[in-house]
């Protein structure tokens, strides 16, 4: 027996918000799971996959988990209010990428180790440095004055379109994180597998949040 579109409609929000919930617990389990491998402090070293972890796992999940109509933890803020939120973690999450960036630069001179010498290096000098260029598109989108020439709708579509591929670029970094000496040392065996999900799962719910509940709107509008 078929099911009705009102019953589809409740299973298909019930599901979004099973796994924006999900998404929220996994972003905060995988950052306080690999501040406890790193124990920041330490070391110089130590700061790195700390601060990159926060930023691109925990801050960057949560400024896009802002506009989830199901699992946004603002939902009784408006949507400027939102957006500002948005904005605020984005900045905090390119901060902490840049820190961490800067630090395993110095500690790569203390070694005299070569720079971006990794697939890891590289996929993360890119993540940050299109984080930086996001953060400054989202400034035209707070204060749209500052573009008169160009519409609004297609600063916003644009802006996501943007936003999910530096997320991706964001999770490679991770993952490609993952398969460095430094972390199959200590993680090994089921537990490495599963922490190879952490991004992966919050990838997903992130893609499906952004095209079904933006892009996919955009693209069927006349």
């Amino acid at each position: 027996m078929a099911l009705s579109v009102e019953t589809e409609s409740h299973i298909y929000r019930a599901l979004r918000t099973a796994s924006g919930a999900a998404a929220h617990l996994v972003a905060l389990g995988f950052t306080i799971f690999v501040a406890v491998l790193a124990r920041p402090g330490s070391s110089l070293f130590s700061w790195h996959p700390t601060l990159m972890s926060l930023a691109f796992s925990f801050l960057m999940t949560e400024a896009l988990l802002v506009f989830s109509p199901e699992s946004s933890l603002l939902r009784s803020l408006s949507r400027k209010g939102r957006a500002r939120c948005h904005w605020v973690l984005q900045l905090l999450a390119l901060l902490c990428a840049l820190l961490g960036l800067g630090l395993v630069i110095l500690h790569k001179e203390q070694l005299g180790k070569a720079h971006l010498a990794t697939w890891h290096g590289r996929a993360g000098l890119i993540a940050v440095l299109w984080a930086g260029l996001q953060c400054s598109g989202g400034v035209g989108l707070l204060y749209p004055k500052l573009l008169p020439r160009w519409p609004l709708a297609k600063l916003k579509l644009y802006h996501a379109t943007s936003g999910l591929v530096g997320y991706l670029l964001g999770a490679a970094s991770l993952l490609l994180g993952m398969c460095s000496l430094w972390f199959t040392a200590t993680v090994t065996g089921g537990v490495w597998y599963l922490a190879v999900l952490c991004p992966v799962i919050t990838s997903l719910v992130i893609m499906n949040q952004v095209s079904n509940a933006y892009l996919y709107r955009k693209r069927i509008q006349p």
